[in-house]
């Protein structure tokens, strides 16, 4: 008579010993995509079970979707860190794991000094089924009425506090860097922007632009 299987057991926490880190439920990890041309497929792990010897080592994951795995793809606003938690669960072997990551909120995010290679964020909660996303409304800004793309350069007016892109209101991306004050076309009239709209030789400590995330 064959013996019985041992039971699977749930483990706080296990060391992958490739990359010699240690994971636990709620880390996010990297895991080895089944096409080595694509990146690496970014998961939370939910829960990590051994047999009862304690090899093949399974972790439970839910898994972040990129902009271009979702249906209708990668939008203009999606930033180049951008991935969506989806309601797509899986059972993967813990020897998949290439990395651990981290997944910020979306405000954490941009209020990062600089973004690794292991940083992403995450606004939007994603249905694998439907494509719906959650919330399905967020904040527009500009001219174009687009949400925020963290890695966009965008310069904000001191009436209305409205976020502008330079290309939406005429200006290069080095003149918004270089501007001392901004009063949006709404805000001020064509005769006041050429003084409102002032340049100075070096921007101020508190002038009002958000620039791309730098890179480590």
């Amino acid at each position: 008579m064959a013996k019985p299987k041992a039971p699977r057991r749930t483990l706080d926490s296990y060391t992958v010993k490739h990359i010699n880190k240690t994971i636990k439920a709620g880390d996010c990890v990297l895991m080895r995509p089944s096409d080595p041309a694509k990146p690496s497929y970014v998961a939370r792990i939910e829960r990590i079970e051994s047999d009862g010897r304690g090899a093949n080592v399974r972790v439970h994951v839910r898994w972040y979707y990129r902009p271009e795995e979702s249906i209708g793809g990668r939008r203009q606003f999606h930033g180049s860190k951008e991935v969506f938690l989806s309601d797509h669960y899986d059972i993967q072997s813990a020897d998949t794991i290439e990395g651990k990551c981290m997944v910020h909120s979306f405000k954490s995010y941009t209020k990062l000094d600089a973004v690794g290679n292991e940083d992403f964020f995450c606004r939007f909660e994603y249905n694998s089924s439907t494509g719906a996303f959650n919330p399905d409304r967020v904040a527009v800004y500009c001219k174009c009425e687009m949400p925020y793309n963290p890695d966009d350069l965008m310069v904000q007016c001191e009436g209305c506090s409205d976020w502008f892109h330079p290309a939406c209101i005429e200006m290069t991306a080095e003149e918004a860097k270089r501007l001392d004050h901004f009063f949006c076309e709404g805000c001020s009239s064509e005769g006041q922007k050429k003084l409102q709209n002032s340049h100075a030789t070096s921007r101020q400590p508190d002038t009002k632009v958000e620039t791309k995330r730098r890179r480590r």
